[in-house]
């Protein structure tokens, strides 16, 4: 058995494979190819969103793959910029459409900002429309799990002050240098799955000599202690990758990093983003 056999339960029964693939940065027409490798692989765990603007791809790789579709999970997640019950369920309707599935395993608000104004207005009345009719998507059976992203704690309480389902999942920033951990103390306390989305930093953390180190140690490389790292926080760890040389590397962590060494990495607060400091996620907002 590998971490590909390996599942969390959700808060409602489902679930959702430990590692999945993330394909933010993959184009559309390469996404059906990526979710094809990466399911000959091994995976089952996909994980798109509208603002990818690759659905289309990922649906059709899933959808053409050797493997069944409910043996997938497949997750998309609601633009950022739809604070309105309306919009969001023509957004779901089109994200399920684009997909070309029947429905959709997780779906997720994918921050409580719209990027523009990340971190930014007041935008608490429009999260709750957005979640209602994430619930009323789920209720409907259109989506079998329902979550959220880039939420700190009071968008979470802002949620859960009307909410009828407490969010399944919150995918968050999580790596050796950037571990939220009050944030995930409480979605543990709330049973709110949390995802590690970028547990590489995005290549920042590859030239950290004590990380290297530290790899070396284990008899490992870098992006494997990254995720084994995000692994043991207890969190679905979502590497992104189009290659299918580093989809099956990023597989092979089937190593236990000691409690002293999860404390290091845990502590760890020197990340340089480089270009990619030019998101808002990596802004330091």
């Amino acid at each position: 058995m590998t971490i590909l056999d390996e599942t969390y339960t959700l808060s409602n029964g489902v679930e959702i494979p430990k590692l999945g693939l993330g394909t933010w940065f993959i184009d559309d027409d390469k996404a059906a190819d990526a979710v094809r490798a990466a399911v000959e692989i091994g995976y089952r765990n996909i994980d798109t969103a509208q603002a990818y603007g690759n659905e289309r791809g990922v649906g059709k790789g899933v959808r053409t793959s050797a493997v069944p579709r409910d043996e997938l999970f497949v997750s998309t997640k609601l633009a950022a910029e739809i604070k309105d019950y309306d919009q969001a369920i023509a957004a779901i309707d089109g994200s399920l459409e684009k997909l070309g599935l029947d429905r959709i395993d997780l779906m997720l608000i994918h921050s409580p900002q719209p990027w523009d104004d990340f971190r930014g207005g007041d935008y608490a009345q429009g999260n709750r429309e957005a979640w209602r009719a994430l619930e009323d998507a789920h209720q409907a059976g259109k989506i079998r799990s329902i979550g959220v992203s880039n939420f700190q704690q009071h968008d979470l309480e802002n949620i859960l002050s009307s909410a009828t389902v407490v969010p399944h999942v919150n995918q968050l920033l999580v790596h050796a240098g950037n571990t939220p951990s009050d944030l995930l103390a409480y979605c543990a306390s709330k049973q709110i799955l949390v995802e590690a989305y970028s547990p590489i930093a995005h290549g920042a953390i590859l030239q950290n000599a004590e990380v290297q180190t530290m790899a070396g140690k284990y008899g490992v490389s870098v992006p494997q202690l990254c995720i084994r790292y995000t692994l043991q926080l207890d969190a679905v760890s979502l590497p992104k990758t189009a290659n299918p040389e580093h989809m099956r590397s990023n597989t092979e962590v089937d190593f236990e990093i000691s409690g002293d060494d999860m404390d290091v990495l845990r502590d760890l607060r020197d990340v340089d983003y480089g270009e990619h400091s030019a998101f808002p996620v990596y802004s330091g907002k």
